[in-house]
């Protein structure tokens, strides 16, 4: 089970990634959940407190790491394309209940020069997670949709987009479904979270194809609480962990009919 997690900034993709990661850690299934947000809070919605996340470089900040394994330097322009990247996660991922933490970071463009090392290490890793491992991985992707521009998402089993009951988040299903078809990724499925009320529930069902649609997650004030706390909402929110575990049970429906 391969799954990036998207959508646009704000729209709960990261609870959504972290809680979903734990249910699976649950069931006692080996679980990689990798952050790919530059914004990185994967961590602390799996739990982990902010004196272990400090700790953590993102591998794309690990210039080191990165020259080392492709080879690219200050005085050579050329790289690997084909780095080793296998032992990755196991030297840098960090557990904590039950799910294994790759904090990968993206790359910055902006006055940094050449940059595509790192995009072949960051590809070469999710390629690594996607095709060599059986763990369950759960990517918590950047907001927006220049990571599959980059397509370092390919080959993944599904792209769940997670949106708000609004034309932009509708906009952005819509533009991922389109991406993702050029990826080869024919999975592209929806939860639609901070649902207020019936009408929310009915202008989602209206915009989004029944067959895409994987539930709904109700607005939640524990999960704000939860947030600013620095605690997992999986700790702080039976309601919200129940509606993520009966959309997990959609997934896994979906997952076992491709099988």
């Amino acid at each position: 089970m391969k799954i990036a997690v998207t959508g646009k900034g704000g729209v709960g993709k990261t609870t959504f990634a972290a809680t979903l990661a734990r249910l699976y850690a649950e069931e006692g299934r080996h679980v990689l959940a990798a952050d790919v947000d530059p914004d990185a809070n994967l961590g602390l919605a799996l739990g982990f407190s902010e004196e272990e996340l400090d700790t953590i470089v993102p591998i794309s900040k690990m210039r080191k790491l990165v020259e080392e394994r492709t080879g690219a330097g200050p005085d050579n322009q050329y790289y690997k394309i084909n780095p080793k990247v296998d032992d990755i996660p196991d030297a840098y991922g960090k557990v904590c209940n039950g799910v294994k933490l790759l904090v990968l970071g993206t790359v910055e463009t902006g006055g940094a020069g050449c940059v595509c090392p790192e995009h072949v290490m960051l590809r070469r890793i999710i390629n690594n997670l996607v095709l060599h491992r059986g763990d369950v991985v759960v990517l918590d992707m950047e907001a927006g949709l220049e990571h599959m521009g980059r397509g370092t998402t390919e080959g993944m089993d599904q792209f769940i987009v997670v949106i708000e009951p609004g034309s932009r988040s509708v906009q952005t299903y819509k533009n991922v479904k389109r991406l993702a078809k050029d990826l080869g990724v024919k999975q592209v499925h929806v939860v639609a979270n901070k649902i207020r009320d019936e009408k929310d529930e009915e202008f989602v069902k209206t915009h989004i194809p029944a067959e895409d649609l994987l539930g709904f997650i109700h607005y939640n004030t524990e999960i704000m609480d939860a947030d600013r706390l620095g605690c997992s909402p999986y700790d702080y929110s039976k309601s919200a962990v129940d509606e993520i575990r009966k959309i997990k049970t959609t997934i896994d429906k979906i997952d076992d009919c491709d099988k």
